[in-house]
């Protein structure tokens, strides 16, 4: 199994495959609009503007479940990112990471690589870094800034 096995929900509540990806590096984060971590989307998007050329995707999935931090409508958060912070990259409808509801992607992801808390989603803006093969290379803490992930990035997109 690899992440292009699954299906995940766009904006507009269509079903689109991650197959669309495959062959690809990726970085898949839980975001949030109104956290005290939303500024790594500045570093997200430079991250996106240096390696994109090369075969990267970030893919954003919108949570609400930290302390209700992304409450908007997805317009909103399309609008909030756009506005503040140039993203330009992929983002998804609001999904939930842990709990009876989770996602099978991030179901499927927090078996892969455990993080601070174990399988459990730490905080918003907790990263999974994805090989070409489509499958988890490394996970990274909400804490760990954009820039911090770049030398492991890099990495695998020479491979």
């Amino acid at each position: 199994m690899n992440v292009t096995d699954f299906s995940v929900e766009s904006q507009d509540g269509t079903n689109i495959s991650l197959e669309h990806f495959r062959g690809q590096v990726l970085l898949i984060v839980n975001t949030a609009t109104g956290c005290g971590l939303t500024p790594q989307y500045q570093g997200l998007q430079e991250l996106y503007d240096r390696y994109h050329e090369q075969g990267f995707e970030i893919l954003d999935f919108p949570c609400n479940q930290f302390m209700g931090q992304a409450p908007g409508s997805a317009e909103e958060i399309n609008q909030f990112c756009s506005l503040n912070f140039q993203t330009t990259f992929p983002r998804f409808a609001k999904i939930k990471v842990n709990g009876k509801e989770t996602n099978p992607l991030y179901q499927w992801l927090k078996e892969q690589a455990s993080g601070p808390l174990g399988k459990r989603i730490e905080w918003n803006f907790a990263k999974f870094l994805i090989d070409r093969e489509g499958q988890v290379v490394q996970r990274f803490s909400s804490k760990t800034p954009p820039q911090a992930i770049e030398e492991s990035l890099k990495e695998i997109l020479k491979d």
